[in-house]
């Protein structure tokens, strides 16, 4: 997980961003600014939009990256 987020970093800091818009009221994704500055600050996401982040990591963590044993 370390190195997808260091590589999301890496790229999103060169200046590669997702084309389109992140939501229906027009905002682009390269609108949020890069860094800790996308979850605090002026332009930062959306409460709302981090609470959807979290909860689909936590239904990740709960449905699918399970431990099984003997593996």
């Amino acid at each position: 997980i370390c190195q997808l987020a260091f590589l999301g970093q890496v790229v999103t800091r060169g200046g590669i961003h997702l084309p389109g818009d992140i939501d229906y009221s027009g905002d682009s994704f390269d609108s949020f600014p890069n860094g800790i500055a996308a979850i605090i600050g002026p332009d930062s996401i959306p409460t709302a939009g981090l609470v959807q982040i979290i909860a689909f990591i936590g239904w990740l963590e709960c449905a699918f990256m399970r431990d099984v044993s003997g593996t």
